[in-house]
């Protein structure tokens, strides 16, 4: 089946310890709102399913989205997108946009782009911009998680290794003026993303 035709849902990935910013980064304000909350308000705009998914619901606080605690057994995004992954299939979506919670500034035009870059054959489509791969910021065909136990046993816990796993197409962005994937990862990040905000 084309992932045009197919029903998504959205993940936010909000699992980080977010160490360089000092702890919990999922709340931490920008022009007023938290990260979490406008990453959960973007999500809305390409799925009527989305989720949290982190360690522990008190790392996001009360939303008025489920949250999905990370699969156990297994470390880093890889827990949030096992998780997530496992939602999608079992409430009957195609496929699965995986979003970080520290990108406030992803493309509209999002789903539209890496769907239509995804071949038939291609377990993910991974978003790209100024020669970088974002494997946080991808659309995961559901049939993937049927791959999750193999490529797990491969002691390998990246997404970009699991992206490689099932076989992935890369769709790009243009880098400028602003990266869209800019992520938030120290107090500098977020002083820049106010200013552009501004």
């Amino acid at each position: 089946m084309h992932c045009a035709s197919e029903s998504i849902a959205v993940a936010v990935l909000a699992g980080g310890e977010g160490v360089r910013i000092g702890g919990g980064k999922p709340w931490r304000m920008l022009a007023g709102v938290p990260l979490v909350v406008r990453a959960v308000a973007a999500a809305r705009g390409w799925s009527g399913d989305v989720v949290v998914v982190g360690r522990d619901p008190a790392q996001v606080g009360a939303l008025d989205v489920p949250f999905l605690v990370d699969a156990p057994g297994v470390e880093g995004p890889m827990a949030g997108l096992a998780a997530a992954l496992r939602h999608a299939k079992d409430a009957g979506h195609g496929a699965l946009l995986a979003i970080p919670c520290d990108s406030p500034f992803l493309p509209g035009d999002l789903v539209e782009r890496l769907r239509a870059g995804m071949t038939a054959e291609a377990g993910a489509a991974l978003a790209a911009s100024g020669g970088r791969l974002h494997p946080a910021c991808a659309l995961w065909r559901v049939r993937s998680f049927f791959r999750l136990g193999s490529y797990l046993a491969t002691g390998r816990r990246s997404l970009r290794g699991f992206a490689e796993h099932v076989g992935y197409t890369q769709v790009a962005w243009p880098d400028a003026p602003v990266d869209p994937f800019l992520n938030i990862n120290s107090a500098d990040d977020l002083a820049r993303a106010e200013a552009l905000l501004r």
